[in-house]
């Protein structure tokens, strides 16, 4: 039998405590320094009427509270953080949000002076527009003239972060609220330097211009080139022909434009890149006018920023089919061209393209390795200050 049964039964001082008068286990539980649960081990063998009381101790109680207070003082410091503005820009106006407001300046000298006064006077912390076609070239210069920062954002970058949030509809305000919150992504980003717009160089800004109107010189000529080719009236093709003589006069001049500019302010590095077989003046120009990173980068950057690096499609046990896609299509398209010519002529280049097909490498997979290969090369070249040297690169080759 068990004596604490029989002991009970002698006396009974020996009997447990009524539950309703025990608060022995209230006593410890406020004692201790942490909440207890009612299912704690720590309370083993006290009465669960003690446990559940526990629940209600003013220790329990301040807990809560400090808690709350903590979430408080998350959200001050989320006040205190500074304001970011998203702008959409378009040919007329100029639609900027921050905070829970939105305003509308033209897109004009004037508009831009009140649009810098007010975001310099709000203390905006990082401003991000669209790229609209050239349009917010001028809003970005101005906004940097004034000390904010800037990041021009791809458009297509900037509609799929509002459908992953959930913003199906699209106006001017609607984006420019959008691109606010695109701003406050952009500002904690531990890399946020990279999605930062560079100060504008006045040099290589006349540069890119030129380059851009030989392009579209260029774009035209082709045009009227194919009309020629599918009209038969006399007439139409007299016109056609006057047209494109004028466009070759056109592209003449700013060949010689070109040319001239190229010598006067980009010298040294023009003397660096047209020293590797392949690269003619309009692959210099180009690379110089819409490149200014090349020779900053490692090889691996510089690739994806041209858009020449496989990029991977993997899912679960699904392995995809590498392809290149995305960077700088201007840069691509003349590069594309130079390496078709550095397979020919190029030693280096040509004997790299060999050695991929022997391989049994498509051709297409092996043009674009050799692409790869001579952009690499020519960013080395930039950033050690060297020519070509055909010795060192069919040693690495």
């Amino acid at each position: 039998m068990n004596r604490k049964l029989v002991s009970g039964a002698a006396g009974s001082a020996s009997l447990p405590a009524a539950p309703g008068r025990d608060f022995a286990g209230v006593r410890r539980s406020v004692a201790r320094a942490k909440p207890v649960h009612p299912m704690s081990p720590e309370l083993a063998g006290e009465p669960m009427v003690n446990a559940r009381r526990t629940l209600s101790s003013n220790r329990v109680t301040r807990t809560v509270a400090n808690v709350m207070n903590v979430h408080q003082q998350g959200r001050e410091a989320v006040a205190a953080r500074r304001a970011n503005a998203g702008i959409d820009v378009s040919k007329d106006w100029l639609d900027v949000a921050w905070a829970d407001r939105t305003e509308r300046f033209a897109n004009d000298a004037g508009g831009m002076e009140s649009l810098t006064a007010l975001l310099r006077q709000q203390d905006i912390d990082l401003i991000v527009l669209e790229a609209t076609g050239g349009y917010e070239k001028a809003a970005a210069a101005a906004l940097q003239a004034v000390g904010l920062a800037v990041a021009v954002v791809n458009p297509r970058q900037a509609r799929d972060f509002a459908k992953a949030m959930g913003v199906l509809a699209k106006t001017d305000k609607v984006d420019a609220r959008v691109l606010r919150s695109f701003a406050d992504v952009l500002a904690r980003h531990e890399k946020r330097s990279q999605f930062l717009h560079e100060v504008p160089d006045e040099k290589r800004a006349e540069l890119a211009a030129l380059v851009t109107r030989r392009r579209q010189l260029v774009e035209m000529r082709t045009m009227e080139a194919q009309r020629m080719a599918m009209t038969r009236s006399k007439k139409a093709r007299k016109s056609l022909n006057n047209v494109i003589l004028f466009l070759d006069q056109q592209l003449a001049e700013i060949d010689q434009d070109l040319d001239q500019f190229t010598k006067d302010h980009f010298q040294d590095l023009r003397k660096l890149l047209s020293s590797a077989k392949g690269i003619g003046p309009v692959a210099t120009t180009t690379i110089l006018a819409a490149l200014p990173e090349i020779g900053r980068l490692n090889r691996r950057a510089i690739g994806a920023l041209v858009g020449v690096v496989p990029l991977a499609r993997d899912s679960g046990k699904h392995r995809g089919k590498r392809r290149c896609w995305g960077g700088r299509a201007p840069v691509r398209h003349v590069l594309y061209m130079a390496t078709v010519t550095a397979i020919t002529h190029n030693p280096v280049i040509r004997a790299f393209h060999e050695r991929l097909i022997a391989k049994g490498k498509p051709a297409k997979v092996a043009l674009i390795a050799c692409l790869r290969k001579l952009l690499t090369v020519l960013n080395a070249m930039v950033r050690d200050g060297t020519t070509w040297d055909a010795a060192l690169h069919t040693k690495n080759a």
